[in-house]
């Protein structure tokens, strides 16, 4: 039993069914869903079957599996041979029924997938009796019966010809039995095929799942061994300020829109159905509601607030960043998961090119340690660099005094012949120096050959011992180095190919960094702008406030009743100091011959300093007329 389970589970995740079960889940599926995957496993083989169970009734259900079953020639075995136990079994989802149906649907799915299509044309089908009142429907029917009992009859011939051939043969029924023997001997070696192939399948996918979670293991180590820990907790960081922002605003809102269009559509479900007359009404409703919109639309923009208006604009402005900011969270989750995907993707090429050449990408530390290799590297060249050069300057140095020395061995050599071609011995200091050269070279030459001789004797001994044993040892050496040669090419050539899709790939991931950086580096620029103006926006606000909360002082100490808050209200405050100054003006315009003091400190007797604006600017008119005044008389 426990095979049978692990083949459909195994044969369900695979193409086309891709159900990703294991043992423990499967084995817990409840009966209406062990009910639907023998559903969809019926279905990939008809189409016809692709039925969702929650909207079908029980017994159409068993109908409809029973004769699918039925046509794909299905004989249930063990205790399910009672055809009413096994169809209640069916109805209720027994997994002791439907293990079996399953087990025999997923070996032979590509044959029954073969005998389902074939069925429609080989079965009978079944033609309404009001149909069959129609002349041509009924002619129709009555022939294609009569030419399916004619092919039928035909068939009993020549099986009934074959079987009395074959009963004049010698052993007919030892034959007979032997052809059946053969014929589930051949089904059951089909079979175990298809086993050792699946077996074959699923042992190469076992490879491969443990090579990934070994690459992944690699890769997993070398992060945590490359990692620091302000890298770390920056990292940390931006993950928790990443996932407070979808736990705290971006999940809660998709749950509240679910919560709301799930009530939303409860209430649509449990209305009752609607009739022409309804939807009238509701038509003429949403009319109203409408009307009421826009005239209420257009008392707002007649009132036409400023206040209000730059709130809405905030409010959008406010919108529209958070709608920017969901959208950049996407962006990121996608960035994030890609990211992810593409350091699989780059460890996995690491991981390869370290197994063919044995060498490792440097990076971090490792690459910084190697940059600082190379320059201490390139200060020890440019110190044997210059060495070389003081070597050439000297060498050029001797060259030219080797120059100087052969130009006056030349010059003494000419003075020497000369000099012997006045005594008459011309050419004897040239004969002698050759003689003693040649017998000097001629003694060299004999003693060497007399050494080379034997030593070359030898020396051809050993090499000729030495080559056989070589040869001997090497030659299955040499048979692998070539193998290896061959090897090591195509490696190579598969190497510069991966290196070149791992150079790519980088570049790729530079680029997309970049992009992000950027688009970080603009959206805080937009964020700390948006603060800006928020904090300017509340300061104005306040001033209001402030404006407004002194204009309702001031209104109330007009309208107030009680005399001591009129008087301290400005505009009391003022009309009496206008009232005072009128006086003052008409007291100066009567009496224009009075001392200036008199009048200065009269006035600074009715007005003290903290006076407003206003008081003084009076007071500067007042000293006017008076000033004219004076000059006039």
């Amino acid at each position: 039993m426990s095979d049978q389970i692990k083949f459909i589970v195994d044969s369900l995740n695979k193409e086309p069914f891709r159900k990703n079960y294991n043992l423990i889940t499967f084995d817990s599926l409840e009966p209406m869903q062990l009910l639907q995957v023998l559903s969809d496993v019926l279905a990939e083989i008809d189409p016809k079957q692709l039925v969702d169970l929650r909207e079908e009734m029980p017994e159409q259900t068993a109908k409809r599996m029973l004769s699918l079953l039925g046509i794909l020639k299905y004989k249930p075995s063990g205790n399910a041979t009672d055809m009413s136990t096994f169809r209640q079994g069916l109805v209720i989802g027994s997994k002791p029924v439907i293990y079996p149906v399953l087990h025999w649907l997923l070996q032979r799915t590509n044959e029954l997938k073969k005998r389902a299509y074939l069925a429609r044309f080989l079965i009978k089908l079944e033609v309404p009796s009001e149909f069959l009142q129609d002349e041509t429907v009924a002619d129709t029917n009555k022939q294609d019966i009569s030419a399916m009992e004619e092919e039928k009859d035909q068939l009993i011939k020549r099986v009934e010809h074959l079987k009395k051939r074959v009963e004049t043969a010698q052993n007919y029924q030892w034959m007979l039995k032997i052809a059946r023997q053969l014929r589930v001997e051949k089904e059951r070696e089909e079979y175990l095929a298809q086993q050792k192939q699946e077996q074959k399948n699923q042992l190469f996918y076992a490879v491969q799942r443990l090579q990934r979670v070994q690459n992944q293991l690699k890769s997993m180590r070398q992060a945590a061994a490359d990692a620091k820990p302000e890298s770390l907790m920056k990292r940390l960081e931006e993950e928790i300020k990443f996932n407070l922002y979808m736990v705290t605003e971006k999940f809660p809102k998709e749950l509240e829109n679910k919560k709301k269009e799930l009530h939303f559509l409860q209430k649509v479900v449990s209305e009752p159905a609607m009739g022409h007359s309804d939807l009238l009404e509701l038509e003429s409703k949403i009319n109203e509601i409408n009307t009421e919109i826009n005239q209420l639309i257009e008392k707002k923009m007649m009132r036409n607030e400023p206040i209000e208006g730059k709130l809405s604009l905030y409010r959008q402005q406010a919108s529209i960043i958070s709608r920017k900011k969901e959208a950049k969270a996407e962006e990121l989750q996608e960035a994030k998961e890609k990211l992810a995907s593409l350091e699989r993707e780059a460890s996995l090429k690491r991981n390869q090119t370290r197994e063919f050449d044995g060498t490792e990408v440097l990076k971090g530390d490792e690459f910084k340690r190697y940059v600082s290799k190379l320059r201490s590297k390139s200060t020890v060249f440019k110190k044997k660099h210059q060495i070389i050069a003081e070597l050439k300057a000297e060498f050029g140095l001797l060259q030219r005094t080797e120059e100087l020395l052969k130009q006056r061995h030349e010059n003494i050599q000419q003075q020497l012949q000369t000099m012997e071609e006045k005594k008459g011995i011309s050419g004897y200091s040239y004969t002698q120096e050759e003689l003693e050269r040649v017998s000097a070279l001629k003694s060299e030459v004999d003693e060497m050959k007399g050494r080379t001789l034997d030593d070359m004797s030898e020396m051809v001994k050993k090499l000729n011992s030495l080559v056989s044993e070589k040869k001997s040892a090497l030659a299955s050496v040499i048979k692998e180095l070539r193998q290896l040669r061959q090897k090591c090419q195509e490696l190579t050539q598969e190497c510069d190919e991966k290196k070149s899709q791992y150079d790519s790939c980088a570049a790729g991931l530079e680029s997309n960094r970049s992009k992000l950086e950027q688009e970080v580096r603009r959206l805080r620029e937009e964020c700390l702008q948006e603060e800006s103006r928020y904090h300017y926006t509340n300061c104005m606000i306040k001033n209001l406030e402030v404006q407004l909360r002194r204009a309702t002082d001031e209104m109330k100490a007009y309208i107030s009743s009680d005399q001591q808050e009129k008087r301290k209200a400005i505009r009391e405050q003022y009309t009496k100091n206008i009232a005072e100054q009128e006086n003052l003006g008409k007291s100066l315009t009567q009496s224009p011959r009075l001392e200036s003091s008199g009048l200065i400190s009269a006035h600074c007797n009715l007005h003290p300093p903290e006076t407003s604006g206003k008081t003084k600017s009076c007071t500067r008119k007042s000293w006017s007329k008076y000033e004219t005044s004076k000059n006039v008389a």
